[in-house]
């Protein structure tokens, strides 16, 4: 162990993983950010219909500017340190098990699968996270967000219950005077209509419908609205998707691999014992394999990734904000009915 650290191999080697992640990163994540933008479709854009790729593009360069393209890549770029280092990690160590007691290092195309399987169900459970915050900075990118107004006298007519599950909201005080024009034809009415609205969490956008992602897309106001679990949300098409795309990526690179491996070596006189005695690969044609790997396997887990990423675009809100509502709804009707002290 101390002769491996005095090398500087392990140093190397993570210095290369992490520049490696980050300009893939880098170069990919403009494509990312378009493809979210049509996955999500086109509710949480106030868009009337599914965009296309020029009209996404558009859509946010004329939202956000070119920077646009790169909402939330600190987040992105995070989280893959982790996940890839996980889905990698995981893999190795599963791949060793199978190898252990082996003349070779040959792996099976089914192990490369199995061990694909469990290196990207890791990998989801990390990177879920900094994947819901990532989202939703990307869709905030193609959204126009309304002008900054004063929040003055607007908490107060929301409630002080209301008000701090999201901060930093802005009232749509013309779709609340709707609701209570609506309302206020039923025949047996309420003293308080406005008032009574304006105790349900979801009125406290003043349309009775959930806040829009880019209302909620800190962490800070995830956690207040939605809760800690929000950032799991969509696992289980999350670990379908990430465990599907490792398997058919480290079983396609292995039978790849160990294709040309093989088609080296034909020639070779005399014929090698092993696979292993055959010299490495090209740079190119090893990058070139592990591209068609990542496209298949892209290709498979690709409706999985469509029903995470909506799922994240979901704000729904934790259980107990209707429970605290009506335990102080209760409060304070009971501190009304208490007679008042001379």
């Amino acid at each position: 162990m101390d002769e491996f650290l005095k090398n500087q191999i392990f140093a190397t080697h993570a210095v290369a993983a992490v520049g490696s992640v980050t300009l893939s990163t880098v170069l990919t994540y403009p494509l990312d950010t378009i493809k979210t933008i049509i996955q999500v479709g086109s509710n949480p854009l106030g868009s009337s219909k599914q965009l296309t790729t020029t009209q996404a593009l558009q859509r946010i360069q004329s939202f956000s500017g070119n920077s646009g393209l790169y909402s939330g890549f600190g987040w992105l770029a995070f989280g893959r340190l982790f996940g890839t280092g996980a889905r990698f990690g995981i893999y190795e160590i599963v791949t060793a098990f199978y190898k252990d007691g082996r003349e070779d290092d040959y792996i099976h195309v089914s192990e490369a699968f199995l061990a694909g399987l469990m290196a990207g169900a890791a990998e989801s459970l990390i990177c879920s996270p900094f994947e819901l915050v990532k989202l939703r900075a990307q869709v905030t990118s193609a959204v126009r967000l309304p002008r900054p107004s004063s929040l003055v006298g607007q908490e107060s007519a929301l409630g002080l219950s209301m008000s701090r599950f999201l901060h930093g909201y802005t009232l749509d005080q013309k779709a609340l005077n709707y609701s209570v024009g609506l309302l206020s034809t039923l025949t047996t009415k309420h003293p308080n209509i406005k008032g009574a609205l304006q105790e349900y969490p979801w009125m406290m956008t003043g349309s009775g419908r959930p806040p829009a992602v880019s209302n909620v897309r800190r962490p800070s106001d995830i956690v207040s609205l939605e809760g800690w679990h929000a950032f799991w949300r969509g696992l289980r098409s999350g670990i379908a998707r990430d465990s599907i795309f490792s398997g058919i990526f480290f079983s396609t690179w292995q039978f790849l691999h160990q294709s040309m491996l093989i088609w080296k070596s034909i020639d070779t006189n005399p014929p090698h014992r092993s696979i292993d005695e055959v010299g490495p690969l090209s740079p190119f044609s090893v990058s070139l394999a592990a591209g068609f790997s990542g496209a298949v396997a892209a290709a498979a887990s690709h409706g999985f990734d469509t029903a995470k990423s909506r799922s994240l675009c979901t704000v729904l809100p934790k259980t107990d904000i209707f429970r605290r509502t009506k335990e102080n709804n209760l409060m304070a009707r009971d501190e009304r009915a208490l007679p008042e002290k001379n």
